[in-house]
């Protein structure tokens, strides 16, 4: 914004009708925390250094769910009690008083709120030379929402609140959405005017309006379409329907950009994972968090990919549960596979049913197709892992690796004891247990030597029976 602009941010309350010990910006919808995204939006109008947020419960929590937008300079203000919207700024009077410009006051819990509405309210403020412009809705049913008391020439007298307002007031169709943007100097001037003059014994935000007009100031409205654009949360019901608003606006935005997507209602997709063109998405699978997919790719039904990286070709099959994991092109998982963090397959590497990566590199075009366990190992381009085929990783206290070279072999229902190396071209016998190194071109056989004796279970039935007698 060319003029100066000072955010405010109040995430201070605990949120008691959401029944939870958690802070109530701390709940998550589209796959962020409640806080996150309105700081995210925020940042689009302001620069870090003057936004502010207003932490109370659970403070270094909602420091750090803030901290996660990667943005230096934000600062935070503490409200120790909470006494109320109006006294949350006023906390912060000491960092914010001398800023100038035009202040803005957001809360943390309307996370749907788009930059460009509120670049409309900052315009209309600017343009109207207001001493403040708040954003407000019509709304068929207004319950809960103060009332927009406007004057003869169309200009805001004050905001009533739901529980003070006369029948007349309340019989008003146009909400208060509580998001302001007021010119800086005169809300400073006049800030301590608020007083809780009413049973809560809280300081109203919602009375600067009032006062400014009795002051002799103009206030201005502008009103949104969808008001559900400014709902706030304080249920799960609601935190359930503002969840539900980001999930299809995100499925909305890739089919649009060329990603299909099977039975779009079943499909969790968070708002910071990124799809390329052309992939396809199957019902029920879940894209979480920094999830990055490239073209061309395909996940199948039931997979849940959480912060991992697919590039170009990749195909993902039904139920395979991926976190912090990178597949390189043209790699293939599942059905059913498990990758775990650190989990990285190689250009063209196929993962089959059942078989678990950790902290594992799995070579360019190696194979490990049926119930394996590979963790913290490094595995070389055209490996063969056999079924049953497990890393002893864990001694009981540390972790040691194992080392498989490339173009090696190893037989169905080997147990490698780490720290062990298999040289580049070597065979390892299926049932094997190896706990010494396995040399380049060699074969590798860590098994008791086959015992056949002749008639054995003959004998032991009639000596059964014998007994039975």
């Amino acid at each position: 914004m060319e003029t100066p602009l000072t955010v405010v941010i109040l995430a201070a309350g605990l949120g008691t009708r959401m029944k939870s010990r958690q802070a109530k910006v701390l709940h998550r919808a589209g796959g962020k925390p409640l806080v996150e995204h309105v700081v995210r939006t925020a940042l689009e109008l302001a620069p870090p250094e003057r936004l502010f947020v207003v932490v109370g419960h659970q403070a270094p929590e909602v420091q750090s769910a803030v901290e996660r937008t990667g943005a230096r300079g934000i600062r935070f203000i503490e409200q120790k009690e909470q006494k109320g919207t109006g006294h949350a700024v006023m906390m912060g009077r000491e960092a914010l008083a001398g800023m100038g410009g035009y202040l803005m006051i957001l809360y943390g819990d309307c996370p749907l709120l788009a930059a460009a509405t509120l670049r409309q309210l900052v315009r209309a403020e600017i343009e109207s030379g207001a001493a403040g412009v708040l954003l407000s809705a019509h709304m068929e049913d207004p319950t809960g929402y103060g009332r927009v008391i406007r004057g003869p020439g169309g200009c805001v007298e004050a905001v009533v609140e739901q529980k003070a307002g006369t029948p007349e007031q309340l019989a008003l169709r146009e909400a208060n959405m509580g998001i302001y943007c007021y010119r800086a100097d005169l809300f400073w001037k006049h800030v301590d005017e608020i007083q809780p003059n009413n049973p809560p014994r809280e300081y109203y935000l919602t009375d600067m309006v009032e006062i400014l007009h009795r002051a002799g100031h103009t206030v201005g409205a502008i009103r949104i379409a969808d008001p559900r654009e400014a709902l706030g949360i304080n249920t799960r019901l609601e935190l359930a329907e503002v969840d539900a608003i980001f999930r299809e606006r995100k499925r909305r935005e890739l089919m649009l950009a060329g990603v299909t997507i099977e039975n779009p209602p079943t499909v969790t997709i968070d708002t910071g994972a990124e799809i390329g063109m052309d992939t396809v998405i199957g019902p029920f699978a879940q894209i979480l968090g920094e999830t990055r997919i490239g073209e061309n790719c395909r996940v199948g039904a039931g997979a849940v990919i959480e912060d991992s990286e697919l590039a170009e070709g990749v195909e993902i099959l039904p139920y395979t549960v991926m976190s912090r994991a990178k597949f390189e092109r043209g790699a293939h998982a599942g059905p059913f596979a498990r990758l775990r963090p650190g989990a990285v397959a190689g250009e063209g590497a196929h993962i089959g049913n059942f078989v678990e990566l950790k902290n594992t590199r799995l070579g360019a075009g190696s194979k490990a197709q049926h119930l394996a366990y590979l963790g913290d190992s490094q595995i070389g381009a055209s490996v063969n892992i056999g079924a049953g085929t497990i890393t002893c990783n864990y001694d009981g206290r540390l972790k040691h690796r194992t080392t498989i070279g490339e173009g090696a072999f190893v037989g169905s229902n080997s147990t490698l004891v780490a720290p062990v190396e298999i040289g580049p071209g070597s065979y390892v016998a299926a049932g094997s247990v190896i706990t010494d190194p396995v040399p380049a071109d060699a074969l590798g056989v860590g098994r008791a030597r086959q015992v056949v004796k002749e008639d054995w279970a003959r004998k032991r039935r009639a000596l059964g029976k014998k007994q039975a007698v």
